[in-house]
């Protein structure tokens, strides 16, 4: 009678504790959802009532959040960008903070890190990018925002110099995923030293007033 009674107990709170789950923490458990799913079985083969079921939660609910599949995958790639600084801006913390080939070569090492550690995830959220989505990708990225405030700090400090830190923070993150992209195609990913020093001393040269 007793584990009866419990059960019961049991299967009725589950719901409500289901419904009762802080908005943030829905959003949250979709998005860890349709990651996983998009990892697992690709994100055109991802239904959101896919998701909703994963998630354990009504479909109806998933459009309380996302409009749509696709801005589901543009909150995740917005959530991956994010990440991806939070760590570089880990590293950045516990360099000196007037050396700056030492934060220069920590972003490059983190980035490169952040990257390839990951690159499943990246690939599947960024591969079917059209062109205008990149574009708008690029123009939004905090990666990049980021980037150009560490060389805007360089410049004030009269360490570096460039015309435009935007436009040369949008030439080193693009040299960063070309050299990332070749050590994959390569074979090489593992061996990140030698593209952090080629990455450094390019660049530290470029910007060394």
């Amino acid at each position: 009678m007793t584990n009866h009674t419990t059960a019961n107990t049991n299967a009725a709170e589950t719901p409500q504790r289901q419904r009762t789950r802080a908005p943030h923490t829905r959003r949250a458990a979709l998005m860890d959802a349709a990651e996983h799913l998009f990892l697992t079985q690709g994100v055109r083969a991802t239904r959101i009532e896919d998701i909703a079921a994963a998630a354990q939660v009504a479909k109806g609910t998933f459009y309380i959040y996302f409009k749509s599949r696709d801005a589901l995958l543009r909150a995740l790639q917005q959530r991956f960008m994010v990440s991806f600084c939070e760590q570089i801006d880990t590293a950045l913390a516990h360099c000196p903070p007037d050396d700056w080939e030492s934060q220069l070569r920590t972003w490059f090492a983190t980035a490169l890190d952040g990257l390839l550690g990951q690159i499943l995830r990246h690939d599947m959220l960024f591969e079917d990018v059209r062109p205008s989505e990149d574009r708008q990708l690029m123009a939004d990225n905090p990666v990049i925002e980021q980037l150009c405030a560490l060389l805007q700090s360089g410049v004030q400090a009269n360490a570096w110099q460039t015309p435009d830190p935007r436009m040369t923070a949008l030439m080193i993150f693009h040299a960063m995923h070309g050299l990332a992209n070749e050590a994959l195609a390569q074979g090489n990913a593992g061996h990140r030293a030698p593209l952090v020093d080629m990455l450094t001393d390019t660049f530290g040269k470029a910007l060394r007033r």
